[in-house]
């Protein structure tokens, strides 16, 4: 092999293994968990859901009294 061979392998491997590095990196940041949950964590719970009132004649929307 020549000298000008050998060093494109080279360059190759090395644009290789940082392309690996890369996608190990992103993957690991994609999956693993971001923040350590608290030690007393109890799991979800349930949350009570109110719709908004209706306002007034129409509710369309925002209501604007008039002074």
């Amino acid at each position: 092999m020549t000298e000008a061979g050998a060093g494109a392998l080279r360059e190759f491997l090395v644009v290789l293994a940082l392309a690996l590095v890369g996608l190990l990196l992103a993957v690991a940041a994609a999956f693993a968990p971001w923040y350590v949950p608290p030690a007393d964590a109890g799991g979800g719970a349930v949350v009570e859901m109110h719709s908004p009132q209706l306002t007034g004649p129409g509710s369309g929307g925002v209501v604007v009294e008039a002074r």
